[in-house]
């Protein structure tokens, strides 16, 4: 009885739960926006993910310029009424 009220409870909350990776836009955004997207979408502040980001593209020679830009491309932006 407990497990099927915690499914039933997690069901009618599920579409509260949704949350969809963009890129952010307006102040957050630095350059294309997809560092402080991927904060927003792993709670995580987007200046360590820019930090990530920067480190790693140093030592892997600049080959992670392509995902990035190619992630620019596919990741969509966020509405701006959501800001």
């Amino acid at each position: 009885m407990i497990i099927s009220w915690r499914l039933s409870d997690f069901a009618a909350n599920y579409k509260d739960m949704e949350k969809k990776l963009k890129r952010t836009t307006g102040k957050e955004a630095m350059f294309l926006g997809i560092c402080g997207g991927l904060g927003k979408y792993f709670n995580l502040d987007p200046t360590i993910v820019r930090v990530f980001v920067a480190l790693t593209t140093f030592f892997s020679f600049g080959s992670l310029l392509i995902v990035y830009f190619i992630l620019a491309f596919i990741i969509p932006k966020e509405d701006s009424s959501s800001i």
